[in-house]
């Protein structure tokens, strides 16, 4: 089977060369956002005790992010959409970096609840943007392994991320700063820089990238007119009342859910069960996010190649809720390391299947809309997973039945992918 300007050989071949060139600048942008979203957790390490948090204020403060991204999340992807990736993700990046560097400045629980809110707000559509850009550049058949390769981010950034605010958390007292405050501060400016990059490198569309040759652009055009014959080009309107997306949208709920209430919990779990000092449980929270990065890459690949989707996404899953209930049976920081590092690899693996498997039937700005719609349902899970382990840890003072909580809600969601229909896969 051939394209019009070439064989699939070919198509791959290109497809490949955009990929080189894409994802690692995407990479980088996703690895800033995702630290900026969750050295929180890390700046816990400290700041609770200094400011007087208990743990349901600082749980509430995490997951409060996720209100305002949600309710933002959809008329910004619009937007973007039809104002161009560059330009958007650009005031995106700029504003969080504002906002995330003011985090310094936070002395009192409402003025916690509203900085975290704003950076909600600010952030908003910058990951369904990066995922709708990227429906612009690679069909279909390429997307799970793409996907998972700029993902990796997230969990790439917990293995730099760490060590990183471990060191920064060191800094205490320098120039009469607390180390969280130059955690917020030093891990908030790269955004802003990165902001301004992307006015000048980021391509929108194929068609427009002059270091593709004419024919390379033919190539990648040829490919994705394709797939869009395969796909309903669909309204906002009618996008958003697909029964199909708010399905997807619904079993989104349970990667958020675990993704952030383990991340922004971790530090705190394994500083409990190590005891030791702010730079080495940066280190530990380093090993379960590594075992992550290769965990989602090979998953993806296996996913683009089978072309299987529904089954890649739930045995994760469940092994995921396995790993998390196994989690409670001991204290000790060897075995805590050794779950956490099982479950966060097989979140990670959960990635690339679900948003090949979330991008497949709709194109046009209708997709922009959808995708916004599956990320904003889904990261409601975000304020849930955070705020549900920072209250059953005041009341319990354990996060065993918190974590067996997020296990419950990850099976009802891996039983939930496998009731999609054949056609959702």
């Amino acid at each position: 089977m051939a394209t019009r300007t070439g064989t699939i050989a070919d198509a791959g071949r290109v497809l490949a060369r955009a990929r080189r060139r894409l994802i690692p600048f995407l990479f980088l942008l996703y690895i800033v956002a995702y630290l900026d979203r969750i050295n929180v957790g890390f700046a816990a390490l400290q700041m609770n005790a200094s400011l007087g948090f208990s743990s349901t204020t600082y749980g509430l403060g995490a997951g409060i992010f996720f209100l305002s991204y949600t309710l933002f999340e959809i008329p910004s992807n619009i937007m973007l959409a039809r104002i161009g990736a560059r330009l958007w993700i650009a005031r995106i990046m700029m504003s969080w970096g504002v906002v995330s560097a003011a985090m310094m400045f936070v002395r009192t629980a409402p003025a916690f609840y509203a900085l975290r809110f704003l950076l909600g707000a600010a952030e908003a559509g910058f990951f369904p943007g990066i995922i709708f850009y990227l429906t612009l550049w690679f069909p279909r058949r390429e997307r799970a392994r793409t996907v998972a390769a700029f993902m990796t981010a997230v969990f790439f950034a917990g293995v730099v991320g760490g060590p990183l605010s471990g060191a920064l958390l060191s800094m205490h007292g320098a120039g009469g700063l607390a180390g969280w405050q130059w955690l917020f501060l030093l891990e908030g400016l790269p955004a802003i820089v990165l902001g301004v990059v992307v006015l000048r490198v980021l391509d929108e569309r194929p068609a427009a990238a002059a270091w593709l040759t004419a024919e390379e652009r033919a190539v990648i055009g040829a490919a994705l007119e394709e797939d869009a014959a395969r796909q309903r080009v669909e309204t906002t309107g009618r996008a958003l009342r697909n029964r199909r997306t708010w399905a997807i949208s619904l079993i989104h709920v349970i990667i958020p859910v675990t993704l952030y209430g383990i991340g922004f919990w971790m530090p705190q779990m394994l500083k409990t069960a190590s005891g030791a000092n702010d730079f080495v449980v940066g280190v530990l929270t380093a090993i379960p996010y590594a075992a992550a990065t290769v965990a989602m890459v090979i998953v993806g690949r296996r996913s683009d190649r089978t072309g299987e989707r529904r089954w890649h996404f739930a045995i994760p899953a469940l092994v995921c809720a396995a790993a998390l209930a196994a989690s409670t049976l001991s204290s000790t920081a060897m075995w805590t390391v050794a779950t956490l590092t099982i479950a966060m690899a097989a979140l990670a693996s959960m990635f690339g299947p679900f948003w090949a498997m979330a991008t497949s039937e709709v194109g046009g700005v209708g997709a922009a809309a959808s995708i916004a719609l599956v990320n904003a349902v889904g990261n409601t899970g975000g304020f849930v997973g955070p705020y549900l382990l920072g209250a059953i840890n005041d009341a319990t003072h354990s996060f065993a039945a918190g974590l067996f909580a997020i296990a419950a809600i990850l099976v009802a969601g891996a039983t939930a992918a496998l009731r999609l229909p054949d056609g959702a896969s």
